[in-house]
């Protein structure tokens, strides 16, 4: 019997999305071969810009990836992860669904709702940060709940939307989202940079 194909399911604030999140998204690509992304309201986060704007700048963060094999699909969005999870089920019956979460939001899939129930419904990769420890103890919280943690290891650079926010980075945000940006003046990114950027 024929394993599942396995498609990786990744929700982040995007608040803004950075070429940090480029380089998650391509490395999740080539390591699941199917991405499904889009926006979240984190409820252990205030955000910088409303869902509605944070979901167009993640669509043109992927429309300028221009992978077929990651996806935006806002539709998934929903604050608690179990539900996200039926909705992708749902749509993407016969797939292996894996759950991504950075290293620095170990600690917190314990206290989920219903984080047992979600951790039988899919795997759960999670991708180490840079400048984020990964304690054991979280990951040993994960399996007593029935989960078997996957690390994946990704060449993703030390890139941060709560550090853009307290401190604009221009070289950190792909150049497809200036437009967004400068329109709305978002992240005290109020105008293009000269200078060429990814």
């Amino acid at each position: 019997m024929s394993e599942l194909p396995s498609l990786a399911l990744l929700g982040t604030s995007a608040d803004p999305p950075t070429e940090g999140h480029r380089a998650l998204l391509e490395g999740l690509a080539d390591h699941y071969g199917q991405v499904a992304t889009w926006a979240s309201d984190n409820p252990f986060k205030q955000h910088g810009a409303p869902l509605g704007l944070r979901a167009r700048l993640l669509a043109a963060l992927v429309e300028a990836i221009g992978n077929p094999r990651i996806r935006h699909v806002q539709q998934l969005s929903n604050p608690r992860a179990l539900i996200t999870v039926e909705r992708a089920a749902e749509r993407w019956p016969g797939h292996s669904l894996v759950f991504v979460v950075g290293g620095d939001l170990v600690a917190q899939v314990p206290t989920w709702w219903k984080a047992a129930e979600l951790l039988q419904r899919c795997r759960l990769a999670v991708v180490p940060r840079k400048g984020f420890a990964l304690y054991p103890a979280a990951l040993e919280a994960i399996r007593n709940l029935g989960g078997q943690p996957e690390l994946v290891h990704l060449p993703v650079p030390a890139t941060a939307s709560s550090s853009i926010r307290r401190h604009p980075s221009p070289e950190q945000v792909p150049a497809a989202l200036w437009a967004e940006l400068v329109r709305h003046n978002l992240y005290g990114l109020g105008q293009q940079p000269s200078r060429s950027l990814r």
